[in-house]
């Protein structure tokens, strides 16, 4: 019995996988020219403009040969009567060249308000501009002080009236209990006008101090320069310290803004203030001082020169020691010689300087005898 076994061819198997990936690499290469701009017979959106703007209502797409018919926005207004600017599409899908075709539309011209003047921002009326009033010293702004052009209707007006310039003036100031104020008969008080108060005479045995401003001043609508002052009675206690005295200020009484000026006795430290003034609340501000037993503060010892400044001083100081002492040695010299001159002596000086000590002077005599003047044996 043969048996016989013959080969077996594998299926064939389809190349599914290196299918898959070619598709991928064609998709890979497609891609780019999928993400580029398509071509398109239309224009794009219409520029827009600050002054102008298109009429009607606008298309999704304008195609060659089309245009747009523009109008000036509000506020604006043709540069050229009857002119309308227009944009057309092109062959090439852009749009015309189109320059700004209209200008800002001009406000009213304003005149200064009397006692007053107006100041133009940017230097015109145009649409947009602002316009500030100011008054003239003396006298204050009622209504708006800045207007604005802006748009009213189909045009433009500034926003506010013009305001008026009114001349300031005070009613009288608040009285006060215990004193008054001058020219106190007026019912008007002009600006820059001035009043001044005064206490009255105390029918007690202490006086009124004025407290406060005693000048006020008109310097608005009904505005004072300051709130008015009080008389009052403002009296504080003898500054008496313990261990201290008054050097000056004294006084039989200590009113309102009365100074005095303290010190310590000899062994006593002054800790405070010396100067005390008697304040609104009848206290001595700052308060009274204290005199604390203790030995005075050592005086700080200078301290030695040093550099430059030190060296000159050691200088001058040796030159001067020098000259003293030269002084003294030309002195003794000048006595051993004469000496040696009477006495026919040699004389041998020897002279010693000694720094910042007098001189010393020393001399040797040697006695002889002139052989000629000496009696022979």
């Amino acid at each position: 019995m043969r048996a016989s076994c013959a080969p077996r061819k594998a299926p064939l198997r389809r190349p599914e996988r290196l299918a898959s990936s070619g598709r991928f690499a064609w998709v890979l290469l497609l891609a780019p020219l999928l993400l580029l701009p398509t071509s398109s017979d239309a224009c794009d959106d219409p520029p827009r403009f600050v002054s102008m703007k298109p009429q009607g209502t606008l298309k999704p797409s304008y195609s060659p040969g089309e245009q747009i018919l523009y109008e000036c926005r509000l506020g604006f207004q043709p540069t050229t009567p009857g002119q309308v600017p227009a944009l057309v599409c092109q062959d090439n899908n852009t749009w015309s060249s189109l320059q700004e075709a209209c200008k800002r539309r001009q406000c009213p011209t304003l005149g200064d308000p009397t006692n007053g003047q107006v100041m133009l921002v940017n230097g015109s009326t145009e649409f947009g501009s602002q316009a500030h009033y100011v008054c003239n010293n003396g006298y204050y702004l009622l209504g708006t002080s800045i207007s604005y052009c802006d748009i009213s209707g189909t045009g433009v007006n500034w926003s506010d009236n013009p305001p008026t310039c009114e001349k300031i003036l005070c009613q009288p100031p608040q009285e006060i209990q215990n004193g008054k104020y001058t020219n106190s008969h007026k019912e008007v008080f002009e600006y820059n006008e001035v009043v001044t108060y005064s206490c009255d005479p105390s029918n007690g045995p202490d006086e009124y101090s004025l407290v406060g401003e005693s000048k006020l001043t008109c310097i608005g609508n009904d505005e004072w320069s300051s709130q008015p002052p009080q008389c009052k009675v403002v009296k504080c206690v003898y500054p008496a310290i313990e261990h201290g005295t008054i050097v000056s200020g004294f006084g039989p009484k200590y009113y309102y803004k009365a100074t005095v000026v303290l010190k310590c006795n000899e062994g006593f430290n002054l800790h405070g203030n010396s100067i005390v003034v008697c304040g609104e609340t009848s206290t001595w501000e700052p308060e009274l001082p204290k005199c604390i037993k203790g030995d005075p503060p050592r005086p700080t010892e200078a301290s030695p020169p040093s550099g430059a400044e030190g060296l000159g001083a050691g200088y001058i100081v040796l030159i001067i020691v020098a000259l003293l002492a030269l002084d003294y040695c030309s002195a003794c010299t000048a006595v051993f010689a004469d000496k040696g001159r009477k006495g026919n002596q040699n004389v041998t000086v020897h002279t010693v300087l000694f720094p910042y000590r007098k001189a010393e002077c020393s001399a040797t005599y040697t006695t002889y005898q002139d052989k000629a003047a000496t009696p022979t044996e």
